[in-house]
């Protein structure tokens, strides 16, 4: 079987709230996720999701070849980029290619991709996370209420720019997963927003009184020396990596032993986490894959012997997207369909309108200008 063609969809997930994060808001709660298909001569499809950035560019990489080269194609496209570069946006396309052919490869062995992959168990951990920096106080226990409900006994917020405001509300979640367990997990996601010594000074304060699991991207993701000196500094292990792509920029990182809890963007796709994995793994380090609509990289999660939890943002999948899994029990049971798990209904998603509101000028991926420059809290 050769890979012949591809497309590209865009759907919609309706979050039912506002999301974002220090950086900015999406103020209606709806996003837009880019679908991407790879056609086959035998008929079969393989998906993918999270970018359309440079797919043309990278598409030659895989033209007529068998899918289940997955590892090697992966540095094929890598190696058609070569002179201006895989980070950044073109990473995301690699990404979206990436679980198109890990889909492909498993359907053409007739099984769920977390078999192919070599894991013996189908139930992936995770925590709750549901970008709520918007919503208010009162409205946590509700927002959080499907979590509860699926046996969580972790989560993490967003914050970092009112430190009071950030207690309060990690000592809200903490008492509402208490519900079912008697310590749970908690975990405050700063992205970006801090210096160093502001670093230093929140998570000691908030230490004062809460156990904090984790703190994420306290500080710039390059910042190797910041991060060292913070994880020696706080008790909470630092959690980085989301948005680095490419082995090459995770290496000054554990070189300088600055991150406790390696994170992946699940965008960046299957054969990256894997990678990912086996490095941190030989530094005796856990994985944790970040960003919701993740299916193809849960299955990747369940192969690896260091993975900590996935991040779940939402209990419910985006418009002419299904995802084969459930969730219970405090985390993700994949499901049995040969495949990654993602099936589209292309009928459906043709009835979108997409408005491009992630990207809008003024965040959430925008830094604001004075991120990291704070006297006091806004």
């Amino acid at each position: 079987m050769k890979i012949t063609g591809f497309r590209t969809l865009t759907t919609l997930q309706e979050w039912g709230r506002p999301v974002g994060d220090a950086n900015g808001l999406i103020d209606d709660g709806i996003t837009e996720v880019p679908v991407v298909v790879l056609e086959t001569d035998g008929g079969l499809l393989g998906v993918g999701v999270g970018s359309h950035a440079d797919l043309d560019r990278l598409f030659p990489a895989l033209e007529g070849q068998d899918p289940r080269a997955t590892s090697a194609l992966h540095d094929r496209m890598l190696a058609h980029v070569f002179k201006s570069g895989h980070a950044g946006a073109t990473f995301g396309g690699v990404g979206a290619f990436d679980m198109a052919l890990w889909d492909l490869k498993a359907k053409m062995a007739e099984e769920p991709l977390w078999r192919t992959l070599g894991a013996a168990d189908r139930f992936v951990p995770a925590y709750a996370s549901a970008l709520e920096v918007a919503v208010p106080d009162e409205d946590l226990e509700a927002l959080f209420q499907g979590w509860l409900d699926r046996g969580f006994t972790s989560v993490k917020i967003k914050g970092g720019l009112d430190l009071n405001r950030d207690a309060a509300r990690l000592r809200l979640v903490r008492d509402l997963f208490r519900r079912n367990t008697a310590r749970p997990a908690l975990m405050l996601d700063v992205n970006e927003s801090w210096s160093r010594k502001q670093a230093v000074r929140h998570i000691s304060e908030l230490e004062r009184e809460l156990d904090l699991t984790w703190v994420e991207e306290p500080l710039r993701r390059w910042d190797a020396e910041g991060m060292a000196m913070l994880t020696r500094s706080v008790r909470a292990a630092v959690a980085t990596g989301e948005n680095l792509t490419g082995l090459e920029q995770l290496r000054p990182l554990l070189a300088a032993g600055a991150v406790d809890i390696v994170q992946v963007g699940s965008m960046w796709g299957v054969t990256h986490f894997l990678r990912v994995a086996v490095v941190a793994h030989a530094h005796d380090l856990s994985v944790s894959p970040v960003g919701s609509l993740a299916s193809p990289v849960w299955h990747a999660v369940a192969a690896v012997p260091n993975h900590l939890a996935v991040e779940l943002q939402s209990l419910t999948d985006p418009i002419g997207l299904r995802t084969d899994h459930e969730v219970a029990d405090g985390g993700v049971v994949l499901g049995d369909e040969p495949g990654n798990g993602l099936s589209i209904d292309e009928e459906r998603i043709a009835t979108v309108r997409v408005r491009e509101a992630w990207s809008r000028a003024d965040g959430p991926h925008v830094r604001p200008a004075r991120a990291g420059l704070r006297l006091v809290a806004e």
